[in-house]
């Protein structure tokens, strides 16, 4: 005859067991930011280091569902081995039938329900964050796509009837640098000439259409990194889609005042870049080049010839 007390003791055991894990873990995640986390899991699936207040906003919410998720994984996991291994087959007898246990049906339908209520409420919170337009952004660009390539004009209010007060206008020869300062409020307000494209710099971790006609997409970015980022079109918009390319200068809020104030005084791109301090080819954008219009190497002619010479048997 087995005691009780030898019966009782593998319990008591495993709750401890469970009880010190738990505390483990609580332990590991309150010393941790959801940066110090993510960095740890790789992102998870998700690109690392944003450069805007909204992009870090969406990355917690990420690395947060996917601790939830590992959670709850583990809990699940831990229950099947525990019937694996609790309730194998020991001899020909069948085990107690039973048909159902209310408590744990209960169970397996609240908990469930609450772990969407939650995702679901701190997503509202999050995309509403991400969507909130400012009454008064500290700057306003309007960002004009047309095939293939882009117009970034500096605004002095936000909507259709406010005056550009500074442009950049990019070419096939040079790559448009839309320069932005750090920590103030970046509208931008999108329009197309021609058909749908896509405003996206992949750091932002975030990318929204430009459509043409009356539709204006607007949203709203702080920006909290320096730097140089390559920006795309990632709609596919026709031939030279994959060339549609601009680069994003974030510098300080100083140098921006200073660069938008020799756009303002007839100063080109490149002659205002020099004025906050970039010289030489930083003029220019490093972080990609423009397509070669005579489609040397980018096209399936391989052998150097351009298609003019080709066609005058040169």
């Amino acid at each position: 005859m087995v005691s009780r007390s030898s019966v009782a003791r593998p319990r008591v055991v495993r709750l401890a067991g469970l009880g010190v894990g738990g505390a483990m873990l609580l332990a590991l995640l309150s010393g941790c930011s959801a940066n110090d986390i993510g960095d740890k899991l790789g992102g998870f699936g998700w690109p690392r280091h944003g450069i805007t207040e909204q992009a870090h906003t969406m990355y917690d919410l990420w690395i947060a569902a996917v601790i939830a998720a590992l959670v709850v994984g583990i809990f699940v996991w831990g229950l099947i081995f525990w019937c694996v291994i609790r309730y194998r087959k020991r001899g020909d007898s069948l085990p107690v039938q039973t048909r159902f246990n209310m408590p744990m049906e209960v169970l397996y339908t609240v908990t469930p329900v609450l772990i969407v209520a939650v995702l679901f409420y701190y997503t509202a919170i999050v995309q509403t964050d991400v969507d909130k337009l400012s009454a008064k952004p500290d700057q306003t660009v309007e960002v004009v796509a047309f095939k293939w390539n882009w117009q970034f004009n500096y605004r002095d209010a936000p909507g259709k009837d406010a005056k550009t007060v500074a442009s950049t206008l990019g070419s096939s020869d040079v790559i448009p640098l839309l320069v932005l300062p750090t920590g103030r409020k970046i509208r931008f307000e999108e329009t197309s000439r021609d058909v749908i494209h896509s405003f996206w710099v992949p750091e932002m971790l975030f990318k929204r259409d430009v459509f043409p006609g009356n539709t204006r997409n607007v949203f709203e970015v702080t920006l909290d990194k320096e730097g140089r980022y390559v920006g795309r079109c990632a709609e596919l918009c026709g031939t030279y889609h994959a060339f549609m390319q601009f680069e994003l200068v974030v510098v300080s809020p100083q140098k921006f005042d200073q660069f938008l104030a020799a756009k303002q005084s007839g100063a080109s791109t490149q002659d205002a870049m020099a004025a906050i301090g970039y010289t030489g080819d930083e003029r220019f954008a490093v972080t990609t080049r423009p397509f070669d219009t005579r489609r040397h190497g980018q096209s399936w002619n391989q052998s150097g010839d351009t298609p003019n010479t080709v066609a005058a048997g040169k």
